[in-house]
């Protein structure tokens, strides 16, 4: 149970700041900005890295989940708790966000940047996830973050996209991050792509594996 609430944590966290962040700028007028919203998202997986990776591998994503599980670097067995409670998380980092700031119309959700067709977000999130998994299945063994470069890199790949794809499509990359907010603000309408990018992106991350590495790069040994 330590590693799931290591999970619950770590994605409340992460939820909490960067959808903080996000919520915050938008009831301030833009008081954070972009760059600060970014670099909000970076700092915060990176300092979760730190503090939970060794103990649960750091997911807080049910799409990393499922791809260290395709990839054969976790147990399938253990995914459905891993997506409870990281949705959990997501959610319990929302509804305090929906507390403390009612006037906000959006807790950070996602959605397509107006007159950019959902198809192409969808395209869009799903390479954003790509790149992200192929970091992250790079710098991890056996679903575990590899010390402090692991931290870094994925921080800042995070930071990176949502630098540049954040005004298109909110730079999701993560379904939990994305339901929770969509579902307490009620903007439903392009959930369905934030749910399912991101999982077809990690997993053509790892396909990708085997076209760099040699023929066990997705066993438990690597």
């Amino acid at each position: 149970m330590r590693k799931e609430i290591a999970e619950l944590i770590g994605t409340f966290t992460m939820v909490f700041c960067g959808c903080g962040a996000m919520t915050i700028n938008e009831i301030t007028g833009g008081s954070i900005t972009h760059v600060g919203v970014a670099t909000t998202w970076g700092l915060v997986v990176m300092a979760m890295i730190y503090a939970f990776g060794e103990i649960s591998g750091a997911h807080f994503n049910p799409a990393v989940t499922v791809a260290f599980a395709f990839a054969k670097k976790f147990e399938w067995k253990n995914v459905p708790k891993y997506i409870l409670f990281q949705t959990a998380g997501a959610f319990l980092a929302i509804a305090i966000l929906w507390i403390l700031f009612p006037e906000s119309n959006s807790y950070g959700h996602t959605y397509p940047a107006e007159g950019f067709a959902p198809y192409k977000a969808f395209i869009f999130e799903l390479l954003l996830t790509f790149f992200l998994m192929v970091v992250i299945i790079n710098v991890s063994t056996g679903s575990k973050e590899i010390g402090t470069m692991a931290a870094i890199a994925v921080g800042a790949v995070i930071l990176l996209e949502a630098m540049f794809a954040g005004p298109m499509t909110k730079a999701s990359m993560n379904p939990a991050r994305s339901i929770a907010p969509a579902i307490v603000s009620g903007n439903l309408q392009h959930l369905w792509l934030y749910i399912t990018a991101p999982f077809i992106g990690a997993l053509l991350a790892v396909s990708s594996c085997k076209l760099v590495k040699d023929d066990n790069c997705c066993d438990d040994d690597c």
